[in-house]
C-alpha cells in the first residue's frame, strides 16, 4: 500500500511510524501543518521531523508554507470550534496530495494525540476521503502515545508544548496563570 501520513510533528510520528512499518506499510510522510504559530514553533517542529524523517529513511514531502492569514482567515471568528476547522483543512489538503499523486491512501499522526477530538478528526478525514475520492486509512494509534512520547524524548527530539494554534498556547498560558492565581 502507497500510504500518505500527514505528519503533525516528530514526535507523533514516532509510534505511528512504528506500528505502520510493523504491518507493512512504508508510509510517506507528509508536513502540511499552517496551524503551527509563531513562525519560530513552526521551524522547530518542521525542522525536527527533517531530521527525523532524515534519521530514519522515511520519504518526507511538504508543502513548506507558513500559514498565519490562510488558517486565521480559514477559522474566522469561531475561535472556540477551530479544531475542527484545522483538522479539515490538514486533512483536505493531504487527501488532494494523496489522490493526485497516485496513493492508495492517507492517514494523519494526529490520529495518536488523546489530546485531539477523535470524533471530529474522523469526521474531517471522512469528509476528505469522500470529497477527493481516496480512501482514508483508519489506524487508532493513541494506545501507542505515551510509548512514542517516550521513544522521541530518547531521541532528543523538540517536544512541543501546545497543539499549535495560537489560541491553544493561549489556553496554556491561561490555565498556568489560572493555577498560579488558585496558589
Amino acid at each position: 500500500m502507497k500510504l500518505l501520513l500527514h505528519i503533525c510533528c516528530a514526535p507523533c510520528s514516532v509510534a505511528c511510524i512504528r506500528a505502520l512499518r510493523e504491518e507493512g506499510i512504508e508510509p510517506t510522510g507528509y508536513w502540511y501543518n499552517p496551524n503551527i504559530h509563531p513562525f519560530t514553533e513552526y521551524r522547530a517542529r518542521r525542522d525536527a521531523l527533517r531530521n527525523y524523517a532524515a534519521a530514519i529513511g522515511l520519504e518526507l514531502i511538504e508543502r513548506d508554507e507558513y500559514g498565519l492569514r490562510p488558517f486565521l482567515s480559514a477559522i474566522g471568528p469561531e475561535f472556540d470550534a477551530r479544531c475542527g476547522t484545522c483538522y479539515a483543512m490538514r486533512l483536505r489538503e493531504t487527501a488532494r496530495f494523496a489522490k493526485e499523486n497516485g496513493f492508495d491512501g492517507f492517514s494523519s499522526t494526529l490520529f495518536i494525540s488523546p489530546y485531539q477530538n477523535r470524533e471530529a478528526l474522523l469526521s474531517a478525514a471522512s469528509a476528505a476521503a469522500d470529497e477527493y475520492e481516496v480512501p482514508f486509512v483508519e489506524r487508532d494509534f493513541r494506545p501507542l502515545f505515551r510509548e512514542g512520547q517516550a521513544a522521541a524524548r530518547e531521541l532528543g527530539l523538540y517536544m512541543q508544548k501546545y497543539c499549535g494554534c495560537i489560541f491553544s498556547e493561549q489556553d496554556r498560558f491561561d490555565a498556568r496563570f489560572r493555577k498560579r492565581s488558585n496558589s
